[in-house]
């Protein structure tokens, strides 16, 4: 399914624009682009003023909050320093400078302490306890042997007068903070005012009156549930936002969300292109029929066990998703070739463990045929590869009529869901009678209610702005067109009988010339299993290569024709530190 965006609108001065876009890189959630708006010296005030506000809040809520740890920080330093320092006390730095004498620290362990220094050195004990003693030399300690301490920056009194700044510094700047605090509210309520009136004043600029490259202005889409975290970063933003809702006219980028199955499939929606952005995603319908044609194609159980080994063996040189869409694509293909009772072109419903398990009994028979009464009878393979044209038809034009009445409305869409009503419900109709569970007279009773409603939608109601005789001309050629089309496009389903078909032939013609080849055996042998491996190496090659393309083909051409997909969107491409997409700015 196609996630919701939301617009938003940035307009920041030129300088400012790396800075901006290097922010976005770090959130990786905006899909940018350019937006040229005009711009005249009024714009640029009205920016220059928000752009205060928005700083002003941004200093109080976070630079603030930042300068108040620095001071706390500052406060721990101090009360570390003094606890660490205590035992050296207070001294008089006055009187000290006035004799011109000097202090030296030092620490020693008691032990260790020799008594004879006191009567070399002006030696002065300051404190001693758990064997350890701290001592300082006034004046010259030249050729003392232990090595001096560095002197205490402050003094313990001079620590705790610095200590009652520091609190007193703290708790002043703390009421400061939270008096400030208080001014947030209206703070942002004028940011929010000036943004809007930036944003109608530059709404009604006209281009002649513009100042080039005073203003940049971006505009960028991020997905609906991403937006609360998003917009808790865009404070920090060096730009003045508003945004709205998406809408078509916007053409937002398209971003899908689905199922771990369903995502394999994306890239094939891809190589035709994203729809429009009130279109439909249609990988949930690429992934069941481009899984179950290509399967088809195939046809055959050991192809498919081929195309799952290689899907597991391979992963590293194909990457993850690769390998697993071969992985998922190799299980339908042994699923529908067991069904198919094909195993390397070998009929395995003949097997006897297979009819003595009565698993044949589930098979597509092969010794039978599908009657239509009055029409004749054909080929089972035949009748399914049909049947699956037309439900795929008829399921793309039900979604059709699902997107316009999204789009449009009910009474919008009265011709699209005339048609449908004629296409499905007639298929349906005919398959009931054919099955027998409508009897001949209501089946008829039915097909002429069907096409009564279906021609009033078609020719009279399809659109009720217009003039009738209009609605009934275009009913006309519109029903030229689908009549032709239709036909040959439920006809292009019989591709996959085709090329099933052929490619069990051909991998029949494999076995048969390997077994002539063999001979009575001995070297036999060796030109029996190379002439096996060889063929149906080359036989696997062709027969993917064809149910690759040709399933992409029923989809892209008969399932987006009649279901009215275009592929007119662009993908969603968030720029981020690993996707700098700045081509589009």
């Amino acid at each position: 399914m196609i996630e919701r965006m939301t617009k938003y609108s940035f307009v920041l001065l030129s300088q400012q624009k790396e800075e901006f876009l290097s922010r976005l890189q770090e959130l990786g959630v905006v899909d940018i682009t350019r937006s040229e708006k005009p711009v005249d010296e009024h714009s640029a005030a009205l920016l220059a003023e928000a752009e205060r506000l928005r700083k002003e809040i941004a200093d109080i809520s976070a630079g603030s909050d930042a300068h108040l740890k620095d001071l706390e920080n500052e406060l721990k330093t101090l009360l570390k320093e003094r606890d660490e320092n205590a035992v050296w006390g207070s001294w008089n730095r006055g009187l000290l400078a006035e004799t011109g004498l000097d202090l030296h620290f030092y620490m020693t362990d008691a032990r260790r302490f020799d008594p004879s220094w006191p009567e070399q050195f002006a030696i002065q004990k300051v404190a001693e306890e758990d064997g350890r003693v701290w001592f300082v030399i006034v004046g010259g300690n030249e050729g003392f042997p232990l090595k001096e301490l560095p002197a205490p920056a402050l003094t313990y009194a001079e620590a705790s007068e610095a200590i009652d700044d520091k609190q007193n510094e703290t708790a002043l700047y703390a009421k400061a903070l939270k008096d400030r605090a208080e001014e947030l509210p209206a703070l942002r309520k004028a940011l929010a005012a000036k943004r809007e009136e930036l944003s109608v004043y530059l709404a009604g600029l006209s281009g002649e009156n513009a100042a080039a490259d005073a203003l940049v202005v971006f505009e960028g889409f991020v997905p609906d549930e991403q937006t609360a975290g998003f917009e808790a970063s865009l404070e920090d933003l060096p730009a003045v936002w508003f945004k709205d809702a998406a809408t078509v006219e916007d053409k937002p980028p398209v971003k899908f969300r689905n199922n771990k199955f369903v995502g394999q499939f994306e890239v094939l929606t891809d190589m035709y292109g994203r729809p429009a952005y009130d279109g439909f995603d249609p990988t949930p319908f690429i992934s069941i029929f481009f899984t179950l044609f290509f399967a088809f194609c195939m046809g055959d159980a050991g192809y498919g066990l081929v195309l799952l080994l290689l899907g597991f063996l391979l992963k590293g040189a194909l990457g993850r998703q690769t390998s697993a869409l071969v992985v998922t694509l190799g299980i339908a293909t042994f699923v529908i070739g067991f069904f198919f009772h094909s195993f390397f072109s070998l009929d395995i419903s003949r097997w006897e463990f297979i009819q003595n398990l009565g698993l044949n009994r589930i098979m597509v028979p092969s010794d039978s045929q599908f009657v239509v009464p009055g029409m004749g009878a054909y080929d089972w393979n035949m009748v399914i590869a049909l049947i699956c044209g037309v439900v795929h038809i008829s399921l793309a034009q039900f979604t059709k009529a699902c997107v316009e009445t999204r789009n449009k409305g009910f009474l919008g869409s009265l011709g699209t869901w005339g048609w449908t009503l004629l296409i499905v419900g007639g298929v349906a109709v005919g398959a009931f009678g054919l099955l027998g569970v409508l009897d001949s007279n209501i089946t008829k009773t039915a097909i002429i209610i069907v096409g009564i409603i279906s021609a009033l939608c078609i020719f009279i109601l399809r659109d009720l702005n217009k003039n009738p005789l209009a609605n009934f001309g275009n009913g006309l050629w519109e029903t030229y067109n689908t009549a032709t089309g239709l036909l040959s496009d439920v006809l292009s389903y019989l591709r996959l009988y085709a090329l099933g078909l052929a490619g069990g032939l051909l991998g029949g013609a494999f076995n048969d010339l390997a077994v002539m080849v063999r001979g009575d055996g001995g070297l036999g042998w060796v030109w029996f299993a190379a002439l096996l491996v060889i063929g149906h190496v080359l036989n696997i090659a062709m027969c993917a290569l064809s149910a690759f393309v040709h399933p992409l083909r029923l989809n892209f051409l008969e399932f987006f024709k009649n279901s009215g997909y275009e592929g007119t969107g662009r993908k969603y491409n968030p720029l981020s530190k690993d996707n700098s997409n700045n081509q589009n700015q």
